[in-house]
């Protein structure tokens, strides 16, 4: 498949271009500092022609508000998908609006970092647009509490709107085998227009 990649220069941006080019796909990858330069709201342009675009864009963290101009860049990447002709989106979200408790999402619960509570926050809102979007073949991944570079190892458990946790009660995946489960969904479209999360 061609697939368009924003955020590709990230930590998990960078590993998915990894693992779906080694599955033999045709990666594009795009960011604001990368060989092919641009952000989400050059959609319409950057993604015609292509099968699947995929999001591992954040919110801004240069200290403003964030959820402003995190959301008016989602709409702009739907928007532009819908101009480019491009149905199948994977949008890497956060994992802040995970429940952990009957009506309580992980970011408001107590003992959330404060410091990252902005970009929760920001990711929740952005979960609510896409819920608004019938149109496209959407899915929005959360990763669980803890992502980090790590291990490869091809093995991972999918959950819904409920935070996964381990026995030990630790919520974690390698950013590698996040980015196993994103090249598996996009190649088997079982979660469209829906929230999933993964983790081990």
């Amino acid at each position: 498949m061609k697939i368009l990649l924003f955020g590709a220069t990230g930590m998990i941006g960078s590993r998915i271009a990894a693992e779906l080019a080694g599955r033999g796909h045709d990666v594009t990858g795009v960011s604001r500092s990368g060989p092919i330069q641009g952000d989400v709201r050059d959609a319409a342009a950057l993604a015609r022609g292509y099968d699947v675009v995929i999001s591992a864009i954040a919110p801004p963290r240069d200290g403003t508000e964030p959820e402003g101009p995190f959301l008016a860049d989602v709409r702009a990447l739907v928007d532009g998908m819908r101009a480019a002709g491009v149905r199948r989106l994977i949008f890497v979200g956060g994992a802040g609006s995970l429940r952990v408790a009957p009506d309580l999402d992980l970011v408001d619960a107590p003992g959330f970092p404060e410091s990252w509570k902005k970009e929760a926050l920001a990711q929740r809102a952005a979960l609510g647009v896409f819920r608004e979007v019938g149109d496209l073949d959407w899915t929005y991944v959360s990763p669980p509490a803890e992502v980090a570079p790590g291990v490869r190892t091809g093995a991972y458990r999918i959950g819904r709107d409920e935070l996964l946790s381990d026995a030990e009660g630790r919520s974690f995946i390698s950013a590698e085998d996040f980015a196993v489960a994103i090249g598996d969904e996009m190649e088997r479209f079982e979660h469209l227009r829906s929230r999933i999360t993964v983790a081990y």
